[in-house]
């Protein structure tokens, strides 16, 4: 049914759920997993000198917390024998991100994680898996 998986980490505890849900679900369907996590944007202002921390430093430390959250679901992937890709991507919204890179990879399914804020919390932090529930062409499958 699935053939293309797509799993978001971003290194937290409940995501390593949704990592361990979508590797399962690949294996039983045959399936690859394709692994995304987005780094942030280097925060540009119009005083950049007073950066407290330069350019260059902030994309190698992006890059190698990326890295270290992919290792995660490639190792995961491998225990388990499944084929795995992984990739980090920079964007401004995860959630665009996300969707962006499922259509790239031509992902069938979307499995993330839901941190499940709720009320006034929901609403000041926004949820990227809710921006991917309603802006997703795919199904998306939520592990709380």
């Amino acid at each position: 049914m699935f053939k293309r998986i797509i799993v978001p980490t971003d290194g937290s505890d409940i995501t390593q759920k949704a990592v361990e849900t979508a590797v399962q679900l690949a294996k039983l369907h045959g399936a690859t997993v394709y692994a995304i996590s987005v780094k942030e944007p280097f925060p540009y202002s119009a005083v950049s000198e007073m950066q407290p921390t330069p350019p260059q430093e902030f994309f190698d430390a992006q890059e190698r917390i990326a890295t270290e959250r992919l290792q995660q679901v490639v190792a995961a992937a491998k225990t388990a024998g499944v084929p795995i890709e992984a990739h980090s991507v920079e964007a401004l919204h995860a959630w665009e991100a996300i969707i962006e890179h499922a259509g790239r990879v031509q992902a069938d399914l979307v499995v993330m994680a839901s941190h499940g804020r709720r009320g006034f919390q929901a609403l000041l932090l926004g949820s990227e898996t809710q921006k991917v529930l309603t802006h997703s062409t795919i199904p998306v499958l939520v592990v709380r």
